[in-house]
């Protein structure tokens, strides 16, 4: 199954709201929710001493899934594509692949690179002088 397939047998079960705003809450915080509910295992497998359940994150992240791809087909987005695009930005982000500290931000506001670009000029500086 690909991921359209699956965003479509997603739909099927979804509950059919009448307006998009209400849908979209729902989805949002549905989603919200559901990631909670990994956190939630994680959490209590690294502070609480319990043993992560593999088969009880997949049913979770199922239903991340879920609500992410009727969040997005609620706004015309097909899942393949929001797979896509985001394969694309981390490719632009990290062109040899992670590397701790690297990757290259394009979608900062320029606010924040010409900050980031005074402060380098600031710590080039020798304060002596």
């Amino acid at each position: 199954m690909n991921l359209n397939e699956y965003q479509e047998l997603a739909r099927r079960t979804a509950n059919p709201l009448k307006d998009e705003k209400l849908e979209l809450c729902n989805w949002g915080l549905g989603l919200a929710g559901e990631a909670g509910e990994v956190v939630e295992l994680i959490k209590k497998h690294a502070f609480h001493g319990k043993t992560l359940s593999i088969q009880n994150l997949t049913k979770e992240l199922g239903d991340v899934l879920w609500y992410v791809a009727n969040l997005a087909a609620t706004v015309g987005i097909d899942l393949q594509e929001v797979a896509e695009k985001n394969i694309e930005k981390l490719a632009a982000r990290y062109p040899q692949g992670f590397k701790e500290g690297g990757g290259i931000r394009s979608d900062r506001p320029d606010t924040e690179l010409i900050h980031d670009h005074k402060a380098n000029l600031a710590d080039q500086l020798d304060p002596r002088v």
